[in-house]
């Protein structure tokens, strides 16, 4: 399994670079865990458009949905030139009706609910979730081939359900969009501290922060998270690979 890290900013892209967007590989098979703003752009260093397989998000909010319009139209626009595009599954949880809606676009691509419940089996890929603490209904993934294991927190405030969820995963990829000292708790999201915290009291083999704030000097972040986590912790950034 590869990942290849295509946009990690939270709220709004850096210059040229995009918020979540993450690009999973294995036996050939192309999935991107969520689509934020500038992901289309940034995804087509690696892959193009419609190379993609399938498309799971975590929830509704701009900075991990915005390009599944631009992506939508991607199709379209390939679907006139070239033969052979099929219409691409997307999944997303059906608690906010518009947002699930929106993922349905004519042929191009239909969107498909998934059951935080029950387990998702996505080409190569077999995915659970757990409900995060966030201003919007969101999902955090515990992704595997069967050789190896992702979780991917997306956004949330630190809680304690996250640490079995995230058990001796192979990578842990926390948001991380706030330092330590301060309180994301409201808006539900984590400081550094509490992704070193995760990723220890989880005994995760490697820890990647993500979802990054648009202040601050960036690298004391992961030397807040190294006080608690002894592991290898490194900053996201465009075209970050983890895997093969």
């Amino acid at each position: 399994m590869k990942l290849t890290v295509i946009g990690y900013w939270g709220g709004y892209p850096g210059t040229g670079e995009a918020t979540s967007g993450y690009l999973l590989q294995s036996g050939g098979y192309n999935l991107l865990i969520d689509c934020g703003s500038g992901v289309l752009s940034q995804l087509q260093k690696y892959i193009q458009p419609e190379k993609l397989d399938a498309v799971v998000l975590s929830h509704y909010h701009a900075d991990h949905v915005a390009d599944v319009g631009v992506l939508q139209y991607s199709r379209l626009i390939q679907s006139f030139l070239q033969k052979g595009i099929q219409t691409l599954p997307i999944y997303g949880h059906d608690k906010d009706q518009d947002g699930f809606r929106s993922l349905t676009h004519g042929t191009t691509t239909k969107g498909y609910a998934y059951h935080p419940d029950e387990v998702l089996k996505v080409g190569p890929f077999t995915i659970t979730f757990q409900l995060t603490k966030h201003a919007a209904v969101c999902y955090a993934m515990r992704i595997t081939d069967g050789k190896h294991t992702i979780v991917y927190t997306a956004d949330t405030a630190l809680i304690p359900e996250l640490v079995p969820f995230s058990r001796y995963a192979d990578l842990l990829i926390a948001e991380c969009n706030f330092y330590k000292g301060m309180d994301g708790s409201g808006p539900g999201h984590m400081t550094s501290e509490d992704c070193g915290k995760l990723a220890h009291e989880s005994e995760a083999r490697e820890l990647l922060l993500t979802h990054l704030p648009h202040f601050g000097q960036l690298s004391q972040l992961v030397t807040e998270a190294k006080e608690v986590y002894n592991n290898k912790v490194e900053l996201a950034s465009s075209g970050w690979t983890w895997g093969a």
